[in-house]
């Protein structure tokens, strides 16, 4: 049986450090409901969920909290903060907490997508040309083959769009056509949006 946490020993370092980050971050809001963790899809890997990851930051357990790699399996998908009846943004923690890790430290496939990222603007490594060109491509297919998209628009960093759309950037290399259904529904609503060229 561990020994019961004595909260005087503990220093909230990384709390005090969000909370400067975060200006209307009041953690102490949780009600401890675990409504957080119903929806979360890295709930219980690794034994942690939103909940407790948010009660080691609270108690001011920073060094368990700057080494669980449960930071990397967190998705960011925000589920958590959408159910969350008190608006925690857990996600943000997260971010923080990956922040602290020493880049050599951090997982090997999501360091070498965001070096990718940073050398041709997407995690594949598409140059632009090659993006606007399979972007095009795709939009003339489905211009002649399906009747009511013969005027379908897609553009690539149309100035004025309301807005952008940003796809995994797998879906040009690897399956494109896993694009246009996306764009089908877009041009339904007649939505005024445009991709970026940097993913």
């Amino acid at each position: 049986m561990t020994a019961p946490i004595e909260l005087e020993e503990l220093a909230c370092d990384f709390k005090e450090a969000v909370l400067e980050r975060v200006p209307d971050a009041n953690l102490d809001l949780c009600l401890t409901c675990g409504t957080c963790t119903g929806g979360c899809p890295a709930s219980e890997l690794l034994d942690m969920d939103p909940r407790k990851f948010l009660r080691m930051v609270i108690l001011g357990m920073d060094e368990e909290i700057r080494k669980t790699p449960w930071a990397w399996v967190c998705t960011m998908c925000a589920r958590c903060q959408n159910a969350c009846p008190m608006n925690i943004n857990i996600p943000k923690l997260v971010y923080n907490v990956r922040g602290t890790w020493p880049r050599d430290k951090r997982p090997k496939g999501i360091r070498g997508s965001c070096d990718q990222h940073i050398r041709a603007g997407n995690a594949m490594g598409v140059p632009t040309d090659d993006f606007i060109w399979t972007v095009e491509d795709v939009a003339e297919e489905i211009r002649d083959t399906y009747p009511g998209f013969e005027d379908l628009q897609v553009s690539v960093d149309r100035k004025g769009a309301f807005m952008a759309l940003n796809q995994n950037s797998r879906e040009p290399v690897t399956e494109p056509d896993e694009l246009g259904p996306l764009w089908k529904i877009l041009h339904l609503v007649e939505a005024d949006w445009t991709y970026p060229s940097v993913m």
